[in-house]
């Protein structure tokens, strides 16, 4: 049985990619709903009907554990499908409580689609770790239209996050959380921007790590499989998708 990975479109490659490298001996399946993308941008039960429909899709191929490897499709209905399915479903959320244990007192920025920070579920998270108000956040959308059209120049990026935080000080923070999974895609550039003062996180080490131990509580960890990987997508090919996985791993090299 594989491992399913559910996104919007490619930022949970991203995920993908780690699991890979972290669990050699499983095979998965993912699935980007690229037909409703953007997710980040769209009404709460728009999101949750694309997503309950995607996530049939991966039952019905047969899947032994979900990673729903989208932060804003976690925020909407991670509960839900943990409700309705009898095993394992992971979710994402931004590295805010890492940020703030090991960043003493200097300000935090979390970077996410405008759903994902309006969510009860993220809203609840800050609340419970920001004691001391460190948190800010920013709304990046863009990030995900052009990760899904594989643009990675420097240049635009750069000029689309200088443009967004205008009105921020960056010298002011010690830690940015990328709260989407397209957006590593771009940590290069954040760092850049932002500087060496600055450490860029992201939860995807986290979750595959989480996702192990699960594995290995249930007994599901598997010892024959070759990290082979299946796509299917709502709409769009999948034939760029070994590209950006690709991308990714000449990034890490």
């Amino acid at each position: 049985m594989r491992i399913g990975f559910f996104d919007s479109g490619v930022g949970g490659l991203t995920v993908l990619n780690k699991a890979i490298e972290m669990l050699p001996n499983e095979d998965f399946i993912y699935y980007a709903d690229t037909k409703n993308i953007p997710y980040g941008t769209k009404p709460k039960e728009e999101v949750k009907k694309n997503i309950f429909e995607a996530v049939e899709f991966l039952v019905e191929k047969g899947i032994k554990a979900l990673v729903v490897a989208c932060n804003t499709a976690t925020s909407v209905a991670i509960n839900e499908l943990r409700e309705k399915y009898d095993f394992p479903v992971l979710g994402m959320e931004p590295a805010v409580k890492v940020a703030v244990e090991n960043n003493g007192r200097k300000r935090i920025l979390v970077v996410a689609t405008p759903l994902t920070l309006k969510e009860d579920k993220y809203q609840s998270l800050v609340t419970k770790v920001d004691h001391n108000n460190l948190v800010d956040e920013l709304g990046l959308p863009r990030l995900v239209e052009f990760a899904e059209g594989f643009i990675f120049d420097e240049k635009i990026i750069s000029d689309y996050l200088y443009e967004a935080l205008d009105g921020y000080d960056i010298s002011s923070y010690s830690t940015v959380v990328l709260g989407c999974t397209h957006f590593p895609f771009y940590k290069n550039v954040f760092e850049k921007v932002f500087g060496n003062h600055t450490n860029i996180i992201d939860g995807n080490a986290g979750t595959v790590n989480h996702l192990r131990n699960v594995l290995r509580e249930k007994e599901l960890l598997s010892s024959d499989g070759t990290g082979n990987v299946e796509f299917y997508s709502s709409g769009s090919s999948t034939e760029g998708f070994t590209r950006y996985l690709e991308f990714l791993r000449d990034k890490n090299q």
